[in-house]
């Protein structure tokens, strides 16, 4: 691989500091980072480092620095730069976005303490759930009676039986699993998951044949259930359906006990575009999510509906409750089949110049040799479960009737789409974070963000380990250093200015004077010149002048 950096030489990569964010670092990470083409590396080096400091930069660093230079200029631009071959990753066919960028998730969050349960058709002790910690608490094939059960310790290498035999339904779990909770080892991190440091209950469904029963979907329901407390399960994942819709049938029950016990559960709709739903998705008492297409970007205005199934309960509630992406999904190939022997052989060719491999790489939606894209709504639902995993580490005292309310709350109408359709909108998974961490401060005067009074506007962050917390916004130009925030518990940040006058006005916190953040309380955000996003801050009355 020829040097990213213009003048860069092999002592460039065996910097053992990132000269960005002096965290230590490796060569072979460095170079396994750099895809760039190099006229975008040359802008990237004169936006960030001096010409006589280009000693080289961590993977993290190179990864955020090619993102931000992917989003910035106009949505056109953007939209122009993905839906063509990602002229920033030589790898890539597609450049999708990372899922937790479009979904405007914290960064600060991660599903850390919390315990998802995944239930789908089959499963792969992947790397991106396997390295460098082991986060599979256990394995469970519920596709027969009497059930099988594994558990492993975070330094175990995962197996059971069958593990290696790669059979067809094998793919979708460990997809879904991954889109959810995998920390992106493959990719260095980029494709990871919003609850990428969850830890994981796999349980298979389906049997030799790849059928999947009511009764193997109750059988892992009640194993979950009783395995809960001692797990930590918080959270079920059901990317599976049943039979038909049998009123307070025994998946309903199963899940209505659960939820009951503390633990949400979480179902996909289907594909078809009907009206109608089947089990479990069915089920009055689990969340039922619905797909969209963001085609790809961060704007909300560029989201649509995609073809889910939608309807009612058998108690006569409307699903879906919410909807989430379900296209442009990145999740890793099984590894070791002919599907990524191909996948392999196909960028390889692309890398020696042979460009008829980029008409099979698009077929095939590879967006790296080891990631491809998925869609449906067995991995929307995923998405909204990994949220859920993110807003227990902020809020462990939630409730599933709480999270419920959170999520439905803090999703955004889809445009020209009906409700029944679409329940109450498109998640934001910042919005339902920081919903989740506000309803621990309710007792608080502080509890919403902007919080605007006769006497003053009260902005609120919640980040832990900051130093320092300013406001700044087009109030007075973005003038530093802004208005500085006090720290009035372990964690929380507010900074007070005197009411505004009367208008529309655009802000952004700076965090340790490096890194810039919108508002996660706040719906009402928009994109600037550069693709980063703003905060809105209306105060009412005449609106100022222009």
């Amino acid at each position: 691989m020829s040097p990213a950096i213009p003048g860069a030489t092999p002592e460039t990569y065996r910097s053992k500091t990132c000269l960005l964010c002096s965290r230590p670092g490796e060569a072979r990470a460095w170079q396994d980072a750099v895809w760039a083409a190099p006229e975008v590396m040359r802008q990237l080096a004169n936006q960030l480092l001096e010409p006589a400091d280009c000693d080289g930069a961590c993977a993290s660093c190179v990864q955020q620095a090619l993102l931000e230079v992917m989003v910035r200029g106009t949505d056109e631009q953007v939209r122009e730069s993905i839906h063509a071959a990602w002229p920033l990753d030589r790898e890539s066919a597609f450049g999708a976005l990372p899922t937790p960028l479009r979904m405007h998730a914290d960064p600060q969050y991660s599903g850390q303490g919390v315990t998802l349960a995944m239930v789908d058709s089959g499963f792969y002790p992947h790397p991106d759930l396997c390295r460098p910690r082991n986060r599979i608490r256990a394995w469970v094939n519920a596709s027969f009676d009497p059930l099988a059960a594994l558990r492993f310790a975070p330094q175990e290498q995962p197996r059971w039986p069958g593990w290696d035999e790669r059979r067809p339904h094998f793919w979708h779990g460990m997809m879904t699993s991954c889109a959810a909770a995998g920390n992106g080892w493959l990719s260095r991190g980029l494709y990871r998951g919003l609850a990428f440091q969850a830890d994981v209950v796999l349980v298979q469904t389906a049997d030799e044949r790849g059928r999947i029963t009511d009764g193997s979907i109750t059988r892992a329901l009640e194993w979950i259930l009783e395995h809960a407390d001692e797990l930590g399960i918080r959270v079920v994942n059901l990317s599976v359906c049943g039979d038909e819709p049998v009123p307070n049938g025994p998946i309903d029950d199963t899940i209505k006990a659960l939820v009951e016990a503390g633990v949400t559960v979480v179902a996909a709709a289907g594909n078809n575009g009907e009206r109608g739903l089947v089990p479990p998705a069915t089920a009055p008492h689990a969340l039922t999510v619905g797909g969209i297409d963001d085609h790809n970007t961060i704007p909300r205005e560029d989201c649509e509906l995609w073809h889910s199934n939608f309807g009612q309960s058998c108690l006569g509630l409307q699903k879906p409750e919410v909807v989430a992406p379900s296209v442009w999904v990145v999740a890793p190939l099984l590894p070791d089949t002919d599907q990524a022997r191909e996948a392999l052989e196909l960028f390889a060719r692309r890398r020696a110049g042979d460009r008829s491999a980029d008409a099979e790489i698009a077929e095939n939606k590879l967006v790296r040799p080891e990631y491809k894209l998925t869609e449906g709504t067995s991995f929307a639902a995923p998405l909204v479960s990994s949220v859920i995993c993110c807003m227990l580490e902020a809020n462990p005292a939630l409730t599933p009737k709480q999270i419920h309310q959170l999520v439905i709350s803090s999703a955004i109408p889809v445009s020209g789409a009906s409700p029944e359709r679409q329940g109450a909108g498109a998640l934001d998974a910042g919005l339902a974070v920081a919903a989740a961490a506000r309803a621990a401060d309710c007792m608080h005067d502080f509890a919403n963000s902007p919080c605007v009074t006769p006497a003053r506007v009260r902005f609120t962050l919640r980040h832990a380990g900051a130093r320092e917390i300013a406001v700044r916004g087009d109030w007075d130009e973005w003038a530093a250093p802004g208005i500085e925030a006090k720290q009035i518990q372990e964690g929380v940040w507010v900074a007070d200015i005197q009411r505004l006058a009367p208008g529309r006005y655009l802000y952004r916190f700076l965090v340790d004077g490096t890194e810039w953040r919108d508002d996660p309380s706040n719906k009402s955000r928009e994109p600037d010149a550069e693709g980063l996003s703003n905060s809105v801050l209306i105060i009412p009355g005449r609106e100022k002048a222009a």
